[in-house]
């Protein structure tokens, strides 16, 4: 399954991904979620996935096969940087990177909250990233599990409009509407949890500005 997915990787799409795991009828869901359980670790990109997942099996079980197996699938990354390969994760990580670690450091699984709120950091990279830092494997993983849910289920309804559009469905207007106030709220979602941090957090040493994504100072 591996080598097939390596193949294909360049020419994924949701048509594809869709076409090749119906093929495998009752098996469908396991094997999308297993596809989905190493994607991290071969860096695939998960919103493709999330779509893929929405069109696949509707907005509501997309969502759970989908959450569960990116976290599965983070909670891997994680947990192989920290035991396995530490000294070479270590050796890749520079730039916001190491910040991403000071942050998470500093404050555990509020900090790994964030980010999955605010995706400023590359998905991939920042499961990697975090298994080199102090905090707890379960608070990792509650936190990334909960705080995934608003864009799981924006990108798995995503994915289901899209395929009831092609095939014709039912209240395809109001259910495209629902798709884009869901997406508005996701664009959304950044700003709103910058303002909040900035707000609650005035005393860490590390902060993100709310006008940039850039992280600064707050005794500069």
């Amino acid at each position: 399954m591996i080598i097939t997915i390596v193949h294909f990787r360049a020419n994924l799409t949701v048509e594809s991904i869709e076409a090749w795991v119906h093929g495998f009828g009752l098996w469908a869901p396991l094997v999308f979620m297993s596809v989905y359980l190493i994607g991290p670790a071969l860096f695939l990109p998960g919103s493709i996935l999330t779509l893929a997942g929405g069109a696949l099996f509707g907005p509501l079980w997309g969502t759970v096969y989908s959450l569960t197996a990116a976290t599965a699938g983070a909670t891997v990354a994680f947990f192989i940087a920290r035991y396995l390969i530490s000294d070479w994760v270590m050796g890749k990580i520079s730039g916001k990177l190491k910040e991403l670690i000071q942050g998470v450091n500093a404050e555990g699984w509020r900090f790994v909250a964030f980010v999955r709120l605010v995706p400023i950091f590359p998905f991939n990279l920042s499961n990697y990233a975090m298994g080199l830092t102090k905090i707890r494997g379960y608070h990792y993983v509650v936190a990334t599990f909960v705080c995934m849910i608003p864009g799981a289920f924006a990108y798995s309804y995503l994915g289901y409009t899209g395929r009831e559009a092609v095939g014709g469905g039912e209240s395809l207007i109001t259910k495209g509407l629902l798709a884009l106030s869901l997406l508005a709220g996701l664009a959304l979602l950044p700003s709103l949890v910058r303002r909040f941090y900035s707000i609650h957090s005035p005393s860490e040493k590390q902060i993100l500005s709310p006008d940039e994504n850039t992280w600064v100072d707050d005794e500069t």
